[in-house]
């Protein structure tokens, strides 16, 4: 198998996240330094798994966006293929997972782990 990600077509009650992306980026080659590595294993990673899309592209096929994508990098929480939720451009590792966890607390049943 290699090493291509592929971008599967959500179910109808499946929380995703969608990385809009756009090659050269900085933003988006900071947030693949800092945060990709350990996003599958987080508990926000496991309750929304990663997918990718390029700006130019548009949606994954099944996904609807609310909102034109104007920014890379753009994070887009959808549930069942819907956008519920946003994230526009990378604040930093230091401020991303916790504007996250918010986010999904707030538009999901997510609960974060505590310590």
């Amino acid at each position: 198998m290699s090493g291509l990600l592929v971008a599967t077509p959500s179910t109808a009650d499946e929380i995703r996240l969608i990385m809009v992306e756009q090659p050269g980026c900085a933003y988006c080659a900071a947030w693949d330094d800092q945060i990709a590595p350990a996003y599958p294993n987080t508990a926000e990673g496991r309750f929304a798994p990663l997918d990718r899309a390029d700006l130019h592209m548009g949606p994954p096929a099944g996904v609807t966006y609310a909102r034109r994508v104007n920014f890379t990098p753009t994070f887009i929480l959808i549930d069942g293929g819907v956008e519920i939720a946003r994230i526009e451009g990378y604040p930093g590792e230091d401020f991303f997972w916790p504007i996250f966890t918010k986010l999904l607390q707030d538009k999901t049943e997510f609960e974060a782990e505590t310590p």
